[in-house]
């Protein structure tokens, strides 16, 4: 691992964090040209600079160590990254910053961290971090680099320690795809979804309450070149849930275990190597939307549409109500035509929209599940959103006046039109203890 400490080191023998300060100087957080304009300077001098040479020779030495352990000349690794603020109680930081798998040889993986480097001031992340209001210059990335598990050959996932819409602790939640997990946090797959009961799983009995099938039409996989490939799924790994019963139970109890370590609720991520069968734990980090929370008021949403049919369907997230006009956008290069109280509509988001999330009503998505990157984000930032309906991009029109609710529990449903509701607050402190 490259710790802060080299982040730092890095910045200064190239003189770099002098100039952060200058540049940040004209800054304007509103102005999403201003945003482009500062990310794509900043990247531009750490992608030019060079990585220091007593910093380039130990990573080198390190990773022949690592090559040799794993009885190969160039060992396949991932290079992540991991910021010093990245799991503070309410920023996940979901996917802001750049990982590269299966990277291959000292030469590239030379490139990736500094990749991973320059991706401390990605468009999306500067945002986010004033969204979340957290210092940019005192912001610091740490680079992990691990051997790769197959999961290629297998199937990978997120899992986490409770029910991502309600903050009910009682339950596991895992979403599981085949080939590399990348594409759950994109939201360009909607995952088999399985969720277990947390006392009864502790007193040793197999209770998995719920497993649906997901829409899992493609994966990644190796690419021989190095870096990954996106292919199709054959139909009938389609028709297949990508994990057996004991290993759903197996992953729960490992979660299960991670959770009690930390004493806080665990967004986990896992991967199964299909060479070996065996699975493994590759990430875990704090859960950012219920575990900070300190109930003080509920609001409650109330909508009346029992004779309306709506128009879409698909998961709900959060259980709020959200109106305003469609904005269909296709490609992140649009984003900036988006305007304030406007409903975004795509077939899917990845890290770099982020900075539009904070203008709009509501989400609405055509892939995805309870953990893409749509869904997390919305939950953090308190967004009604949809994801996974299919053909929101398809059905809707730029313009229309829409209606989204996601107050029927686990289905989010899209109506035309403005559809009058009511707001219902209640303060937690002033409602009797139960005797």
């Amino acid at each position: 691992a490259l710790t802060t400490k080299a982040y730092w080191h890095f910045l200064e023998e190239n003189k770099i964090d002098k100039k952060l300060k200058e540049i940040f100087k004209k800054f304007n957080q509103r102005d999403i040209k201003s945003l482009q304009k500062t990310g794509g300077k900043v990247r531009n001098l750490i992608l030019k600079a060079k990585i220091p040479e007593d910093l380039k020779r130990e990573i080198a030495r390190v990773y022949q160590e690592l090559s040799k352990k794993c009885n190969e000349k160039n060992a396949s690794v991932a290079v992540r990254t991991s910021g010093v603020a990245e799991d503070a109680p309410t920023a996940s930081f979901a996917g802001q910053f750049e990982t590269f798998l299966n990277v291959r040889g000292e030469k590239d993986l030379l490139k990736a961290i500094k990749k991973c480097i320059a991706s401390t001031f990605n468009d999306r992340a500067i945002a986010y971090r004033e969204e979340k209001n957290i210092p940019q210059l005192k912001f610091a990335l740490s680079v992990g680099v691990m051997k790769m598990v197959r999961s290629d050959l297998a199937s990978s996932g997120i899992i986490f320690t409770l029910d991502t819409e309600t903050g009910f602790k009682n339950v596991i939640l895992i979403n599981s795809i085949w080939g590399v997990g990348e594409m759950i946090v994109k939201g360009k797959i909607t995952p088999d979804e399985f969720y277990v009961f947390k006392p009864t799983l502790k007193e040793n009995y197999k209770p998995i309450i719920i497993k649906d099938l997901g829409r899992k039409t493609r994966k990644l996989v190796y690419d021989k070149r190095g870096g990954l490939k996106e292919v199709n799924v054959p139909t009938k790994q389609q028709l297949k849930f990508s994990l057996t019963d004991e290993e759903i139970l197996k992953l729960s109890k490992w979660a299960c275990l991670i959770e009690d370590h930390y004493r806080i609720s665990q967004d986990i991520e896992w991967a199964k190597d299909g060479k070996t069968g065996e699975l493994f734990i590759v990430q875990s980090r704090p859960e950012t939307v219920h575990a900070p929370k300190i109930g003080k008021f509920y609001e409650e949403y109330q909508i009346k549409t029992k004779k309306k049919k709506p128009i879409l369907t698909g998961i709900a997230i959060g259980n709020k109500i959200g109106q305003g006009k469609v904005h269909i956008i296709e490609v992140v290069s649009k984003i900036g035509e988006f305007k304030k109280g406007e409903v975004l509509v795509t077939k899917m988001t990845d890290p770099d929209w982020v900075s539009i999330f904070p203008l709009a009503s509501a989400i609405v998505t055509d892939e995805g599940g309870k953990t893409a990157h749509a869904a997390i984000v919305s939950r953090e930032l308190g967004l009604p959103c949809i994801v996974g309906t299919k053909e929101a991009t398809k059905i809707l029109n730029n313009g229309q006046e829409i209606t989204i609710d996601c107050t029927s529990g686990s289905e989010g449903r899209i109506f035309f039109g403005k559809i009058p509701f009511k707001i219902k607050r209640y303060d937690l402190k002033k409602i009797p203890k139960l005797k």
